[in-house]
């Protein structure tokens, strides 16, 4: 039995070569509301039920990810998929019988607050972030 049970998007995660344009369209053409900053390099834009994160290249953050978008780097950090419930040893389990390789379990922040999550890569190299529910409600800060 597949312990995976997707219910939607939790959050896309954006390597951005500047963060005022980035801003200036994600919040203010768009008008997503900052819902929190980080002094690693992340502002978190309030997408519905959803956020969008954007990472700035020049931040401590951004280095981690190689070239910066265009013809030979990314600009997509990692996507999380929100999980209806997280059994962090079936997950794992499941993930290891496919030859699945994945990360350990983590506390992250995600749409609806801090929960577990676990990281793997999907065929072609991207991360994908499977995001169980929020054991912490959000507690916004800007």
């Amino acid at each position: 039995m597949n312990p995976i049970e997707i219910n939607a998007i939790d959050h896309v995660v954006l390597r951005v070569k500047d963060l005022d344009a980035a801003l200036a369209f994600y919040r203010d053409a768009l008008g997503l509301a900052i819902e929190r900053q980080l002094d690693i390099g992340l502002v978190q834009l309030r997408a519905g039920a959803s956020l969008i994160d954007l990472v700035p290249l020049s931040s401590p953050l951004g280095h981690l990810g190689g070239a910066g978008p265009g013809a030979e780097g990314r600009n997509m950090d990692h996507f999380a998929l929100e999980l209806g419930r997280f059994d962090a040893g079936a997950i794992s389990a499941y993930l290891t019988a496919r030859g699945i390789e994945h990360g350990e379990p983590s506390q992250r922040y995600g749409a609806k607050g801090t929960g577990p999550s676990i990281y793997i890569k999907d065929p072609d190299g991207n991360t994908v972030e499977l995001k169980g529910p929020a054991t912490e409600p959000n507690a916004p800060r800007v």
